[in-house]
C-alpha cells in the first residue's frame, strides 16, 4: 500500500501511525457545537464585552489554512455555514496540545474551544483555551490558489468538490431550499403528498426508453419507472383529488448538460382543473422559488438575462413558430403542406418525408424555435399525435389541451389537461404499441390496469410534471445538470480515461 501512496499521503499516514500508539480514539465526545456563521457573530454580539464576561463556546470544522509564528498560530476553520479564524497560543492551550496542534494538517477536523474576539485588523475570531484533533484527513486538498477544477474529479469526488469550492456547496443548499419551497408551495394548497412505485411491469407515461431489471424471487422483468404519471392519476381517480409526487425518474438515454439518466421529478395532479389552472400556478410556484432563492425575478443563465417576473408570454406552437423563429405569416403552418413548404425553406429536407402534420409541426418548433427562446414561455396547442396522455382539444382535435415551459431554451415543465375518455387512451396506447413494433424504443407500453382506473372515471383533471434539477440549473446559473446532482452518472474510471486518450 505504501508504495501508491504519494509523499504527502505517506506523512499523513506516519502521523496517523503514532496517534495510534498513543491510542487516539477517533474522538465521538463533542458536546455542543457553535457553527462558524454563529461564532462570527458572536464576534459582533460580544465585542463590547471584556474577554472574561464572554461565554466559552465550541467550534468544529475542517482546517482549511494555517499559519505558524513561533509560540502562536492562526488558522482557518470551516463547516458548513462558513469559516471562522482561530488564533492559538502556546500559553493558552498548553505545550502538549499546542505541539500536538503543529503537526496538524491542512483538512483535519478540528475541535476549538474558547472565546470569540476581533483581531487588530478586524477579523472575527476564536480565542482557542483548547483545541484537539478529530479526524485525521489522509489525503491532501488541491493547492490551494487553484482548488480543484478537474470538472470529472469533481463529479466523481463530489466530497473533496464540496469541502474546497464553496460556491458548490452553496448550490446544493439551494437545491435543498427550492424543494422545501416546493413541497411547502403543494402543502399550503391541500395537495397530499405520496410515493409510488420506481419499478412497474410496463415502461409508460413518457416516450422515454427504460432500464430494465430482473426480479429474482418472481422471475419477472421489470422496468425502472420513465415517469411518476399514471400511479398518480390512479390515485386521482381513487379520490385523492390533489395528489404529488417528488421522486427520481430513470431514463436509460444519453448524456449531456441537460440529460441525466436518473433525474428528480415533481408531478401533481388537481382535479376539476385544467391545463391553463396550472400555468398560473406554475408562474406563482416558480416566480415565488426564483425571489425566494435569489432576492430578484432575474438570473444569469449560459450568458442570458432570464427575466422571470409575470406574466409569462403564452404562445401556440404555430404562433411560436411564426413570432419567434421569424418564420413569414406566409407560410402556412395548418396544413401537412404548408409545413412541409416551411420547412423545405428552412433546409429540413427530411421533414417532407413526413406524413403527420403533427410530427412535421414539432420538428420545426424543436429544431428551430426552441433554442432561441429565452425568458420563460407557454408552447400550448401541442399536436395530438405527439401526446398520447392528453385531452383533445374541443375546437381543433388535431391539438390536445397541453402546454410545454421553455425557458432559456430547454423544456422546464409539461402539463395537460387530462385524457379521461378510456377508449381514447386504449387506442393511443396501441398506437403507442404499433410504434415500438415499428422499432421506436421510446413508444410507450399499454399500461391495462391504467385504462381499467379510466373505465371506473377520472374527474377532469390536469396534471404537470416539472425537471427539478433544470429549475435548479436556471435558479442558480449551473451550466450543466451534473452541476446540481450531488452524485450524477460518470463512466468508470477506466473507461473515461479510454474515452479520453483516444
Amino acid at each position: 500500500m505504501s508504495e501508491e501512496l504519494s509523499e504527502q499521503e505517506q506523512v499523513r499516514r506516519d502521523k496517523l501511525a503514532k496517534l495510534r500508539e498513543a491510542d487516539y480514539p477517533y474522538p465521538n465526545d463533542v458536546g455542543e457545537v457553535v457553527p462558524c456563521a454563529g461564532a462570527v457573530q458572536s464576534a459582533a454580539d460580544e465585542e463590547a464585552l471584556s474577554p472574561d464576561a464572554r461565554r466559552r463556546i465550541t467550534v468544529c470544522g475542517r482546517m482549511m489554512s494555517v499559519r505558524l509564528m513561533g509560540k502562536a498560530a492562526f488558522c482557518h476553520l470551516q463547516d458548513q455555514s462558513g469559516k471562522i479564524q482561530i488564533y492559538v497560543r502556546l500559553d493558552d492551550v498548553g505545550a502538549e496540545s499546542f505541539t500536538a496542534f503543529k503537526t496538524f494538517d491542512l483538512g483535519d477536523i478540528i475541535e476549538a474551544r474558547g472565546h470569540t474576539f476581533r483581531t487588530k485588523t478586524g477579523e472575527p475570531s476564536l480565542h482557542a483555551e483548547s483545541i484537539r484533533l478529530l479526524v485525521k484527513c489522509l489525503h491532501p486538498l488541491p493547492e490551494k490558489w487553484h482548488g480543484l477544477r478537474d470538472v470529472e474529479l469533481r463529479y466523481r469526488q463530489r466530497y473533496l468538490d464540496l469541502i474546497v469550492n464553496p460556491e458548490v456547496k452553496k448550490t446544493f443548499l439551494a437545491r435543498a431550499k427550492i424543494i422545501a419551497g416546493v413541497r411547502r408551495f403543494f402543502n399550503e394548497r391541500g395537495y397530499v403528498e405520496v410515493e409510488t412505485p420506481v419499478m412497474s411491469m410496463v415502461a409508460s407515461g413518457a416516450a422515454a426508453r427504460p432500464f430494465v431489471t430482473h426480479h429474482n424471487a418472481l422471475d419477472l422483468d421489470l422496468h425502472l419507472r420513465i415517469a411518476l404519471e399514471l400511479p398518480l392519476k390512479k390515485l386521482v381517480v381513487g379520490g385523492i383529488e390533489r395528489v404529488y409526487e417528488l421522486g427520481r425518474v430513470f431514463r436509460n438515454e444519453g448524456i449531456s448538460t441537460e440529460h441525466n439518466p436518473e433525474f428528480t421529478m415533481l408531478e401533481f395532479y388537481q382535479a376539476y382543473a385544467t391545463y391553463e389552472t396550472l400555468m398560473d400556478m406554475t408562474e406563482e410556484l416558480i416566480a415565488g422559488l426564483c425571489a425566494e432563492v435569489n432576492g430578484s425575478m432575474c438570473v444569469e443563465y449560459d450568458g442570458k438575462s432570464v427575466d422571470f417576473s409575470r406574466p409569462w408570454k403564452r404562445l401556440t406552437m404555430a404562433e411560436a413558430i411564426y413570432e419567434i423563429g421569424g418564420v413569414s405569416r406566409d407560410c402556412d403552418l395548418d396544413t401537412l403542406a404548408g409545413v412541409k413548404q416551411c420547412a423545405s425553406g428552412l433546409g429540413y429536407d427530411d421533414l417532407l418525408d413526413y406524413t403527420d402534420y403533427g410530427k412535421a409541426l414539432f420538428e420545426i418548433f424543436d429544431r428551430y424555435v426552441e433554442g432561441k427562446i429565452v425568458n420563460p414561455t407557454f408552447i400550448t396547442q401541442h399536436p395530438k399525435s405527439i401526446s398520447p396522455l392528453a385531452r383533445p382539444n374541443l375546437k381543433d382535435p388535431r391539438f390536445v389541451d397541453r402546454f410545454e415551459l421553455m425557458v432559456a431554451g430547454m423544456e422546464l415543465a409539461n402539463a395537460f389537461s387530462e385524457l379521461n375518455d378510456p377508449d381514447d387512451q386504449l387506442a393511443r396506447f396501441e398506437e403507442q404499441l404499433e410504434a415500438k413494433r415499428q422499432g421506436d424504443e421510446e413508444a410507450m407500453g399499454l399500461e391495462q390496469d391504467f385504462v381499467t382506473a379510466l373505465e371506473y372515471g377520472l374527474p377532469p383533471t390536469a396534471g404537470e410534471g416539472i425537471g427539478i434539477d433544470r429549475l435548479v440549473m436556471l435558479l442558480t446559473s449551473s451550466a450543466s445538470i451534473r452541476d446540481v446532482i450531488l452524485f450524477p452518472t460518470m463512466r468508470p474510471v477506466e473507461a473515461a480515461g479510454d474515452s479520453a486518450a483516444e
